[in-house]
Parts: structure tokens; C-alpha cells; sequence
């Protein structure tokens, strides 16, 4: 408790004095007595949290007063940050399918239309070799190689060292975005291949946890089984606890195992089902897009965040100001608590589509409002009162 004390605290100083006419540096009688108060109701809210029976909740107002991080995208439309499952009959092609989503993500290039946000990606290919893997890089993309793709052909297991292995490379490679698992049932411990509800959900929630708090994708291939089922999601090896915790999920099928077309099914927690209709090229194993059903949701333009985005550009790249100065600066209409709460919500839009960053913090002066252009360095524009 005391620990916890101190970091709600900060580096505010228990000692005050008795002295009603205060020198340079110390505070007068009312600041010691709020700063007490303060204290005390401090103490309390932590006795209240540290209480067994203590629920953590939050109003629709708070909500709302709060800035959260939204889930950065890797393929946009595809993947996203979380746990995904990509699932399909042995041999029917997940491997290729797999690297050829890695080494998009890790050039930067686009992939059947849907925009690719680069970054390093690690590629466990638990069942294959290097020797097979330089094989099927190459027959795929020649001699075109890429630093930001690592390949690993042996890891521990969930809960029994691959969360380490995991956490060290991300730690040395902070720009990573996607980590590939290839495939789930090697990271299983000995005996898990008995499947039940709770095994199925704790594996993958593992993973999203780990997923969750590096801000990554990780997707993992597994198999489906041979029954049939009336959704075909349902033929996903395991128990229904592995749809139930992923993020999203693909389910890649063919009609026959010896054809080039194969479809794959998208669905997903945060963004609309679709399904993608491909054909490899039988020299080089590249899945290729034929179209697509379920086109992808388009936001219309949004004239807030338009009008947001217009303070800040090259040449005034940091616009900061109290919110009621930012609703003037916008001419909206909007009031500025709502306008504030909008962006709120808006922020990982804004950030996405308009590259610009938007801070909302208390100040001794009141709400300040930050707004940076992110693609380059910033030269402030700062709002002051006359």
C-alpha cells in the first residue's frame, strides 16, 4: 500500500510547516491544508482499491474523457493487432500463404490491395528447416531478400519458455509488427493434445495477451479436422474456446486438394467478414487475388477530423491549445466538451488516416490540447491568450 502510495504521489513532499507568511519556495497555510486533504483522500481511494471486494468500474462520462489506443493495423482490412488463428486442411498451402503475408509485412508491400504497414516480422516455422525455408523463399521471390524477416525453426513452448523468447525479441526489435506461429500444435506442451474448452482458450489467450501488451499481430496456423459442420468455422481443430478468445480468424479451404483456387474466409472482432477468392502461381507457389466478396467498409469523410488535421501540416506541424480554443480554431459548431470527447473517441482515426497525433492532459491551468503532424518533426504553433 505504501508502495502504491508513493506512485499515486509522485514526487509530492509529506513535510509542510507551520509559518502563515510563506518564503520563496514554501506554501501558505490553504496549500497545506488542501495538500492534506489531498493526502487523505488519497489514502482512502487506495484502502478502497486494495478492498477484495472492490470492482473497478468506469462511467459513460469517464469513458468518454478517455483517450484509448486503438489496435494499429498491419494488413488494413486484414490484420490487425491481436491474436489471429489462420486454420486449413494439412498440405493445402498455409506455409506459403504464411510467408507470403510475412515478407509483404516486412518490405512494406502492399498485399491484394489491402495497404501493408511495415515492420520486422519473425516467421516460426516450427515444421520446416532452413535448408527447406531458403528453398520456398526463393522459388517465391528469387534473390529479392529483406533484413526485417527472421526466421526460427525451433521455440519453446507456451507458458514454458516461448513467452521469453518472444518478449526478448520483440525487446530487440521494438519496430516489430507480426509475429507468425507455424504451427500451434508445436508450442503445446507434452500432453496438450487433449482439447478441451479451457486448454483452447487459455493457449490463445496467452497469445492475445502477449499480442495485446507489445501492441503486435500474432497469427498462428492450425488445422482443421475432416467433419463436416454446418458453419464452417467450426472444423477448426480444438474446441470453439479458440474462435472465442482469438481476435479474428481464416479459415483457408479448397474444393480439391490438387487445385490452384482456394478460398479464404475472414471474420473478425473489429472489422466486417469477408471472403478472398485466390489462385497460385504453380512456379513460384504466390497466391494471387481473383476478387473478393463482402467488399471492404469505407468510413465516409469525416469534416471534424478534417478540420482538425488542417491546424497542423508542414509548415505548423504542433498546434497547441485549450480545448475552447481548439473549437474556435475548427469552427465546427461543436461545444468544446463534446468536441473533446469526439476526438476522444475519433484518436486512432485521426492518427491512421491523418497522421496526427492528439494528446488531451490536465494542466494547472486547465485541459490542454495537443495535435501533432506525425510524418515529420514538429515546430510549434502554440495558442496563447493576450
Amino acid at each position: 500500500m505504501v508502495h502504491l502510495l508513493a506512485q499515486m504521489m509522485g514526487s509530492q513532499s509529506l513535510k509542510y510547516t507551520e509559518n502563515s507568511i510563506p518564503t520563496s519556495g514554501q506554501k501558505s497555510n490553504d496549500e497545506i491544508v488542501n495538500s492534506q486533504d489531498g493526502l487523505e483522500e488519497m489514502y482512502r481511494k487506495i484502502q478502497r482499491m486494495t478492498d477484495p471486494r472492490y470492482l473497478h468500474t468506469l462511467t459513460m462520462t469517464e469513458l468518454f474523457q478517455t483517450t484509448y489506443k486503438s489496435r494499429p493495423p498491419v494488413v488494413e482490412g486484414l490484420l490487425y493487432a491481436g491474436a489471429y488463428i489462420l486454420a486449413g486442411a494439412p498440405k493445402i498451402g498455409k506455409s506459403f500463404l504464411v510467408a507470403q503475408i510475412a515478407y509483404h509485412v516486412s518490405t512494406g508491400q502492399d498485399l491484394w490491395g489491402y495497404k501493408v504497414h511495415q515492420g520486422t516480422v519473425l516467421y516460426l516455422a516450427l515444421e520446416d528447416d532452413f535448408q527447406r525455408i531458403q528453398s520456398r523463399m526463393f522459388m517465391m521471390y528469387g534473390v529479392n531478400d529483406t533484413p526485417n524477416l527472421h526466421f526460427a525453426t525451433a521455440a519453446g513452448k507456451i507458458g514454458n519458455g516461448l513467452d521469453e523468447q518472444l518478449k526478448n525479441f520483440v525487446q530487440e526489435h521494438p519496430d516489430t509488427n507480426l509475429i507468425i506461429i507455424d504451427t500451434m500444435q508445436k508450442i503445446r506442451e507434452v500432453g496438450g493434445e487433449a482439447y478441451s474448452y479451457a486448454s483452447d482458450y487459455e493457449i490463445i489467450g496467452r497469445i492475445k495477451q502477449f499480442a495485446d501488451q507489445h501492441g503486435i499481430c500474432v497469427l498462428t496456423v492450425h488445422h482443421t479436422r475432416k467433419q463436416q459442420a454446418d458453419d464452417s468455422f467450426e472444423t477448426i481443430s480444438g474446441t470453439t474456446g479458440l474462435l472465442g478468445c482469438a481476435d479474428g480468424s481464416l479459415l483457408m479451404q479448397k474444393k480439391k486438394r490438387t487445385e490452384q483456387d482456394a478460398t479464404i474466409k475472414v471474420v473478425g472482432r473489429d472489422q466486417p467478414d469477408q471472403i478472398l477468392f485466390l489462385k497460385k502461381d504453380p512456379q513460384t507457389q504466390i497466391w494471387n487475388l481473383e476478387r473478393m466478396e463482402n467488399e471492404l467498409y469505407k468510413e465516409p469523410p469525416d469534416p471534424v477530423l478534417d478540420a482538425v488535421a488542417k491546424l497542423v501540416s508542414n509548415e505548423c506541424r504542433e498546434w497547441i491549445g485549450s480545448p475552447s480554443e481548439l473549437a474556435e480554431a475548427i469552427q465546427t459548431g461543436m461545444a468544446s466538451n463534446a468536441l473533446t470527447k469526439y476526438l476522444n473517441v475519433k484518436a486512432g482515426r485521426l492518427l491512421e488516416e491523418y497522421h496526427v497525433g492528439y494528446e488531451n492532459k490536465a494542466k494547472h491551468s486547465g485541459r490542454q490540447v495537443k495535435l501533432t503532424y506525425m510524418l515529420m518533426e514538429s515546430t510549434a504553433c502554440e495558442v496563447t491568450e493576450e
